[in-house]
């Protein structure tokens, strides 16, 4: 099985613009709930997630950067 090279650059920009989203709702959450409680953070990033059309998240990751920015908001990936 090959891939075609076109294709993969052509889904590039896509997949970043999607990150960049995520990125955007995360830092949003983490400067308003940084060190709150995780039931009170997760709900907040779900919703920031939405309002940047980036709700396409795995949950599994949604859970992480929820804790984190409820535990340990300094040790984001960005």
């Amino acid at each position: 099985m090959t891939t075609d090279l076109s294709e993969y650059d052509a889904a590039i920009p896509i997949v970043a613009a999607h990150l960049a989203k995520i990125e955007r709702a995360v830092r949003r959450t983490r400067s308003s709930h940084a060190g709150r409680a995780y039931a009170l953070v997760r709900p907040a990033l779900v919703q920031a997630l939405q309002d940047e059309d980036a709700q396409r998240v795995v949950p599994q990751v949604v859970d992480e950067f929820a804790r984190r920015i409820s535990e340990d908001p300094d040790n984001l990936p960005f």
